[in-house]
């Protein structure tokens, strides 16, 4: 059972890497530098909430901080490695504090002053992204852009000379 639940994601994620990497070189230096995050970061994370939920519970709440922040982060680095994205995926690193510390907040004692860093740092982690995801999605924009102006010009043309016909 514990072969199947290890070995099972790790044959989908090489699937996967092979279909989208077609015509590309594959050896171990690729696939370790493409998925670093979930060969060791992710996996840390997960024996972090493993040790609370299934080993010393209650006792030890303090294990959910260093789980949860890494658990975001390898995710925030798994994504940025795929897309090569790092420029808008950084603030995902201020986002996995926040994840830690609500972890702790959410299954600890709910002391309700560890909400005011939680709100900040995920206030502070969604501003960047969007700061951060402006320019990606405006060069996006840039790329289709004529095709918007031509929408625009025909629904607006359509608007004047709808109205005109039922006056």
């Amino acid at each position: 059972m514990m072969k199947r639940t290890i070995l099972a994601p790790l044959l989908i994620l090489l699937g996967a890497y092979l279909l989208l990497n077609q015509g590309g070189t594959v050896g171990p230096g690729s696939i370790f530098a493409t998925f670093w995050p979930t060969m060791f970061v992710i996996p840390l994370g997960l024996f972090f909430h493993w040790m609370y939920f299934s080993l010393v519970g209650r006792k030890g709440i303090g294990l959910l901080i260093p789980g949860g922040v890494l658990l975001t982060a390898g995710i925030v680095s798994q994504i940025a490695t795929l897309f090569d994205s790092w420029g808008s995926m950084w603030p995902g690193f201020i986002l996995a504090a926040a994840a830690g510390l609500f972890e702790f907040y959410w299954f600890g004692s709910r002391n309700k002053w560890l909400l005011i860093p939680i709100n900040i740092l995920t206030v502070l982690s969604l501003l960047f992204f969007i700061v951060f995801s402006i320019g990606p999605v405006m060069s996006y924009l840039s790329f289709i852009q004529p095709v918007i102006a031509v929408i625009l010009v025909l629904g607006g043309a359509w608007l004047i000379l709808g109205r005109r016909r039922h006056s």
